[in-house]
């Protein structure tokens, strides 16, 4: 492969047709199920899915089929087969994004919005540019560029689903619909991570489960005077108070309960050191923090554990309480609050979620009324131990397109898919990596797409999806990762 021409390929690509891709893309307020329960009816997904497929099938690909894949109750899922080309075998790459978005969030600047694309510079303004619309291109970008230079490859599935920012449940129903066609991939590469700068490929080497729901307290069927009952009846905001702290400690934010923790791999505790020597003091700078905020800890090398490989507690939502403006003194029926609660990479998600339940629900204050409804519970992921030529050819790719070696580190947030495709295809090495670097903010206000880092990752993709052929050929791809595959999840229970 020859690297100024798969450089000018995709850079070229980028600036003829993407961009303009994904300014129409990020104007469909395409909401992840989750937050819009009448998707099918505002047709705001299928709008989207066109669109990709659409660009998808107007490329010079030869041999490449494109289909949307309808499963009946379910959003529908991209499917793209392309052929290898001087390659033999069953051998294939497994490409994988998703175009469903966040909801609006509020914050955004005047002149910006979720739905307003917005190019300032190098930056994509607008929901969704960077997680995760830009994928589908990425990928089809790096598989252009080595058809145009004759590069061996082998054959590549690409998987955009419409469901992830929902926590992916209906993507194994497609997995399993599918499995006879996806065959069994040696390589795994996803874009829909996180990098730590702009200057470097950034290998996604673990990811945290999640488990959340809706915490809610009652204490009276309805309102009262609060000097009448204050005193008498317990605040029902103190009560939801002394629960969360069952589970968490209000000064610290530590989480208490030792059956949400695990045992840190010595090899992540020595990757979370070199996060912290590579980025120095934007490991924490890149938030937005108010004038005078400090981070939760002073000691770098424990924020990058914090972030990655502990649990930690977010309230993201709130019920029962009135706005400033129309608050009266009234003590009022119940406080409600959405908690997401981030795992270890290890932690079994389902139990995790039941423990809470039950850590939250059992023996209530004063004989309240107390609710905690699940609403997600998935495990995390731990990648397998890198295979010396995907080791290498990770080391070369973020070289030549980059100028500078690659980093790796964990990412605090959740990619369902990655822990299914880890217990279904054990032996398969992983290529995780993403845009959503310093400010870019996704799911917040504000959100960008760095466009020059966006192209680079589809080149050093490029290069990975070549060597992975040579490594085919030489027989190194299958079996390499097959006695870490305990790795990727499950390692350690929750109770």
């Amino acid at each position: 492969m020859d690297s100024n021409q798969t450089r000018d390929a995709i850079a070229g690509l980028w600036d003829r047709e993407i961009v303009a891709q994904l300014v129409d893309y990020i104007r469909i307020p395409n909401k992840s199920p989750m937050f819009d329960a009448q998707w099918a009816e505002h047709g705001h997904m299928d709008r989207a899915v066109e669109q990709f497929a659409a660009w998808a099938r107007a490329q010079p690909v030869a041999g490449m089929q494109v289909e949307v894949v309808r499963l009946p109750g379910r959003t529908p899922l991209i499917f793209i087969e392309v052929p290898a080309v001087g390659a033999a075998g069953e051998d294939c790459v497994l490409l994988y994004g998703h175009l469903d978005k966040q909801p609006e969030m509020t914050g955004w600047a005047p002149h910006l919005g979720p739905w307003t694309p917005v190019l300032e510079g190098d930056r994509l303004y607008g929901r969704g540019g960077a997680d995760d619309g830009y994928a589908l291109f990425g990928s089809l970008a790096a598989i252009l560029a080595l058809r145009q230079q004759a590069v061996a490859h082998a054959r590549c599935v690409i998987l955009i689903e419409a469901c992830e920012e929902s926590g992916s449940y209906d993507l194994p129903y497609y997995v399993d619909h599918l499995a006879a066609r996806i065959g069994k991939p040696s390589l795994v590469v996803c874009l829909d991570s996180g990098c730590g700068n702009y200057d470097q490929l950034w290998l996604t080497t673990s990811l945290r489960g999640m488990t959340g729901g809706n915490l809610r307290v009652q204490v009276l069927e309805e309102g009262v005077h609060s000097g009448d009952a204050s005193g008498i009846v317990p605040s029902s905001f103190r009560v939801l108070r002394q629960l969360l702290s069952r589970l968490e400690d209000e000064v610290s934010g530590r989480i208490k309960p030792a059956e949400l923790y695990v045992e840190i791999p010595p090899q992540r505790l020595a990757q979370a050191r070199r996060t912290a020597e590579v980025l120095g003091d934007a490991v924490y700078s890149k938030f937005p923090f108010v004038r005078g905020m400090r981070p939760a800890a002073d000691d770098l090398t424990e924020l990058v554990l914090n972030r990655t490989w502990r649990p930690a507690l977010a309230v993201t939502g709130v019920a029962g309480i009135p706005p400033l403006e129309s608050a009266g003194n009234v003590l009022r029926p119940y406080t409600a609050v959405k908690l997401s609660l981030r795992l270890p990479p290890t932690l079994d998600g389902d139990r995790a979620g039941e423990f809470v339940k039950d850590l939250l629900e059992r023996d209530p204050p004063y004989g309240c009324k107390v609710s905690f409804e699940l609403e997600k519970a998935s495990s995390g992921w731990n990648a397998p131990e890198l295979a010396p030529w995907l080791e290498a050819s990770i080391e070369a790719a973020s070289r030549e397109f980059f100028g500078r070696p690659p980093a790796f580190n964990g990412e605090g947030g959740s990619i369902p898919f990655m822990g299914m495709l880890g217990e279904k295809f054990p032996a398969a090495q992983f290529l995780i990596t993403g845009v959503l670097g310093p400010q870019s903010n996704a799911h917040g206000p504000n959100e960008f797409l760095h466009i020059p880092t966006a192209k680079r990752v589809s080149m050093c993709v490029a290069r990975v999806i070549a060597d992975h052929c040579r490594a085919s050929a030489a027989g190194l791809t299958r079996g390499a990762a097959a006695s870490a595959a305990h790795t990727h999840r499950g390692e350690h229970g929750c109770c």
